[in-house]
Parts: structure tokens; sequence; C-alpha cells
């Protein structure tokens, strides 16, 4: 049985929305995508939110989300990209997850992120020096995460056995 939540962090596109279910589905817990819980509790998209209630407001919704979620049973966790970069989040998880990183280039990251949903932040400018941008920004704090796991893969099963892996090695399912 598992006593901790897993929450995955990393760039736009790394592949946490892909990967998460898959690794939920391997240890038999649910997945949780905070962008979705937001976006059903406020009935309108995530770049709706950033449009009409600033980055701000997206960002006590997040938090709000996340709590809610850490004291509920143990689940899978796919935060926002800028999350943990957010101050307190990472505190916040520790206490109940354990934090993996998923580690992509950001050429591949955008490439990803190009095919989903609109992301605020990656709009306007140049895609690629953005991306660059956010990863500078933001590597320091995605470093922090109790496991890095490379995702450069086109097959999410990858990434997601070795973290089920390193789960079970741990002792903690």
């Amino acid at each position: 049985m598992i006593d901790r939540h897993l929450i995955l962090i990393g760039l736009p596109g790394s592949g946490k929305s892909t990967v998460g279910p898959l690794v939920a589905q391997g240890l038999a817990i649910p997945f949780v995508d905070l962008d979705s819980v937001i976006i059903r509790r406020m009935g309108m998209p995530v770049d709706r939110i950033f449009g009409e209630f600033g980055e701000a407001r997206f960002r006590e919704l997040e938090r709000e989300a996340t709590a809610e979620r850490l004291a509920a049973e143990p689940s899978v966790i796919a935060p926002g990209g800028g999350w943990a970069v957010q101050p307190g989040n990472l505190d916040l998880a520790r206490e109940r997850a354990f934090l993996f990183y998923l580690q992509v280039a950001p050429a591949i990251a955008l490439e990803r992120a190009a095919h989903g949903a609109v992301r605020p932040l990656l709009s306007g400018g140049e895609g690629l020096a953005r991306m660059h941008t956010l990863l500078a920004e933001r590597e320091s704090s995605y470093r922090q995460a109790d496991v890095t796991v490379a995702n450069d893969t086109d097959d999410p099963a990858l990434p997601a056995s070795e973290i089920v892996a390193w789960i079970r090695r741990g002792g903690f399912a």
C-alpha cells in the first residue's frame, strides 16, 4: 500500500499528463491532473482563467487544489509546469509526497506542448527560446525533486515503469 502521493514536475510538454496515468495504473492509485481540477472548478480553460483573472489567481487555485489533493488518499498528481516554482508548493508537497522531475529537452517539450492545450506562458514570442527561458527559470526548483527521470523518449511507458520500479524498490508500494 502506498502511503504518499507522487507528484510529477517538469516543463510544459515534459509528459506529466501522459506518464502520470500510466504510473497511477501501475500502482493502482488515482491520477489527478491539477489543471483539469481547476478547469472543472472554474468552468473555463486555463488560458481563459489567465486572461480574465491573471496568473496570480490561477496560482491560488492551483495551491488550493494541491492542498485538497494532498489531504486525500494517495494519488499521482500532475500540476502545471510552473507549479514547482511557486513559493511554498514544494515544502507543502514534501510532507505528503515524493516528487519526480520529468526531465526533457526544451525542443521535445515544445513539440509535445504544441499538440496539447493552449499554454498561456508559452504564447507570444519564439517558442523554443521561451521554453529555454522557462527551463532556466525553473530548473533549480525541478531539481529539488526526490528523483529525476529522463523523458525524451516517444514511449511514455518507459519513464512510467521507471517511476513504478523506484517506488517498489523503495518499499513504498
